[in-house]
């Protein structure tokens, strides 16, 4: 099977005929290993294939990355072959499943080529660059039954599940009255240039823009950097965002909210008069049938000068995870982060404490047994979860992509919950250090989401459908996939 894939199964009827072929399983005796290829190859692929290489009845084969020479310097390490172009891991028939460790805009054509290819899928997180591709990988994924397991690898944390009896079947803080996730994690500027950066000579950069729009790149650095920028990235929502909005769906939720109805925010890039397209202060409101959810994030320290990060306390009081996420409950109070968890009462007093397990290689192995038992529904991170909770930080950047002038009370407005304004209000006094002033931001105005239709409805609802897909470079279109 070749893989240009501009023309490859471009119908209903070419998808039906080709879905019995795709779906075929081959079995695994005890001791047989899956056998992974990478694509991708950078820094995240580095920390996937040493907890892989621990797993059993795992076997790392092939590496493909545009720049040749990450392939090639991951795999030495695995006496495995390195490749600059992914076709090359999908055509080989001894390849059982992909990793895929892209760029974000590449996570889902990746993955849909797989599937198309008869591979297994891991795919990192966020799963999708914008919300119709993501569900583009869902109905091909059902079509193909293949096993595709999300990045987001605190799902596998025995912690979780811990944390949701205590919460739910327990009781034992009482009604949930909402939720404030935090991402407040400095960064500093990527650079701005007249003239624009060059690719490295090792980099085949069409394979690099794959579905991405063929633009200048003004920053400082080529690699990891497209985080920030929209045509590759999701920015900090998409990047850290997803794994903190995910934990708040799979504890508070208990994935009994797919994506919010109703979703208003604000941010802006400030401060650092970079090449950045992405927000590096964003804050939004989410509102769903059960309750809303706020999130604030920054990349600002405190202070222009300092090297700690800016604090954002729920209720003027208590001080949430800089990275995680604060159940305000009407009995006390659920501290969640990455591997520990803290419940307190309304006074702050510990009443007990979540300490989390080795989550990250317990996830890969999630992968592995899924895939020698050819069962989804033994994985901890499934697709579904994993488009929904992508779906929060999409609908997030949105908000910010179509957002109008700033404008405090019009947004104070938005919602009687008194913690959104004080989240507002906390959110423009960070801004004062920086020299910069909340005008310099912009706002959302109120969206209306359909969870059913994948569509925003209503009011304003023409600007926002207009971020839910992107146009797709020739010979890299993610084309639409029925079931």
């Amino acid at each position: 099977m070749t893989h240009n894939r501009r023309n490859f199964i471009k119908s209903s009827s070419v998808a039906a005929l080709a879905a019995p072929l795709l779906s075929s399983f081959r079995g695994y005796s005890a001791n047989e290993e899956v056998r992974l290829g990478f694509i991708g190859a950078g820094g995240r692929a580095g920390e996937l294939s040493e907890a892989y290489s621990k797993c059993k009845n795992a076997k790392i084969v092939m590496f493909a990355d545009p720049d040749l020479s990450r392939a090639g310097n991951l795999a030495q390490h695995y006496q495995a072959q390195a490749v600059q172009d992914l076709r090359k891991v999908l055509d080989n028939p001894e390849i059982d499943a992909v990793v895929i460790s892209t760029c974000n805009h590449w996570h889902c054509l990746a993955a849909i080529w797989a599937l198309d290819a008869g591979k297994h899928v891991y795919v990192e997180k966020p799963l999708s660059h914008n919300q119709w591709e993501g569900r583009q990988l869902l109905n091909a994924a059902k079509r193909s039954k293949k096993i595709v397991q999300i990045g987001t690898q605190q799902r596998s944390d025995p912690m979780q599940e811990a944390a949701k009896r205590f919460l739910h079947e327990d009781n034992a803080l009482g009604a949930i009255k909402f939720v404030q996730a935090n991402r407040l994690g400095p960064r500093t500027s990527i650079g701005k240039n007249d003239t624009a950066l060059s690719p490295p000579p090792n980099v085949d950069y069409n394979l690099w823009l794959g579905p991405a729009v063929d633009e200048p790149i003004y920053r400082d650095s080529f690699h990891y950097d497209w985080h920030w920028n929209w045509n590759t990235g999701n920015g900090e929502m998409g990047n850290w965002g997803v794994h903190i909005l995910d934990d708040v769906r799979n504890v508070a939720y208990q994935d009994q909210v797919s994506t919010p109805k109703r979703i208003v925010g604000a941010g802006g890039r400030v401060g650092w008069n970079d090449a950045g397209t992405t927000p590096n202060v964003h804050f939004c409101l989410f509102e769903t049938e059960k309750f809303p959810t706020l999130i604030a994030l920054s990349n600002l320290n405190s202070q222009p000068q300092a090297k700690t990060s800016w604090s954002c306390p729920v209720n003027g009081k208590i001080k949430g995870p800089s990275s995680g996420y604060v159940i305000v409950c009407e009995g006390g109070y659920y501290l969640g982060q990455r591997g520990k968890g803290e419940a307190i009462d309304l006074d702050g007093k510990t009443i007990k404490e979540f300490k989390g397990g080795n989550f990250m290689n317990l996830h890969m192995q999630n992968f592995i047994d899924a895939v020698i038992a050819n069962d989804s529904t033994q994985l901890n991170g499934g697709l579904e979860n994993g488009h929904h909770s992508t779906g929060w930080c999409n609908l997030a950047n949105i908000g910010v992509r179509a957002g109008k002038n700033y404008d405090t009370s019009r947004l104070a407005a938005s919602s009687s919950l008194n913690a959104w304004g004080g989240l507002i209000d906390l959110m423009e006094k960070q801004l004062t250090p920086f020299d910069v002033n909340p005008d310099a931001l912009v706002a959302s105005p109120i969206l209306t989401h359909d969870p059913i239709t994948e569509q925003f409805i209503g009011e304003n609802a023409s600007i926002a459908n207009e971020f839910l897909k992107r146009q797709y470079r020739a010979g890299f279109e993610v084309v639409a996939q029925t079931l």
